[in-house]
């Protein structure tokens, strides 16, 4: 079974709160078990910066602008970043700016990281497809619904980690 966890963040590489912990531990425990499991990451300045073997997988133009999906590993874990500074390489957390307001463009963002997660389940790299994508918390909600409109190419499933948090914004967007 290959199994593809889609999410924000990974502890130690980024936290912001349980979900980088969740991260950081299940896919290890999965791989320990014979699972083959990988985790999808936006390219975030601290999690690129700890993936020192990152590989181009491929380039694309998707909704969202250029991408480059990149490969590598961290503490035995192989690592997928979507590499897209435009969206990601920006001071603050990865959801706030230094004044903590959401950035105006989160949607766009996080909707890119549930499409490229639906996009690996359908050949991105065309030498592993998940066989289950489990989307994390409301930055990967998506990746069920693109999984749908591409005919269910894997078996989904998506954990909530925190209701508090839910990407609410405006509904012009």
């Amino acid at each position: 079974m290959q199994v593809l966890h889609v999410c924000s963040e990974m502890f130690p590489l980024l936290k912001t709160g349980g979900l980088a912990d969740v991260i950081g531990a299940l896919p290890a425990a999965q791989i320990a078990e014979g699972i083959d499991t990988r985790v999808l990451l936006p390219a975030f300045p601290d999690i690129r910066r700890g993936i020192t073997d990152a590989q181009v997988v491929t380039r694309r133009d998707t909704f969202a602008g250029r991408i480059t999906l990149l490969f590598g590993h961290f503490n035995g874990v192989g690592i997928y970043l979507i590499d897209a500074p435009h969206l990601y390489d920006r001071p603050g957390s990865p959801y706030h700016d230094t004044n903590q307001h959401a950035y105006t463009d989160n949607v766009l963002r996080f909707a890119l990281l549930g499409w490229v997660g639906s996009e690996m389940a359908c050949g991105l790299d065309p030498f592993w497809r998940p066989d289950v994508v489990h989307a994390h918390d409301w930055h990967a909600g998506l990746t069920p619904a693109y999984l749908a409109a591409r005919g269910h190419p894997a078996k989904s499933v998506f954990t909530v980690h925190n209701l508090a948090y839910q990407g609410c914004s405006t509904p012009g967007i």
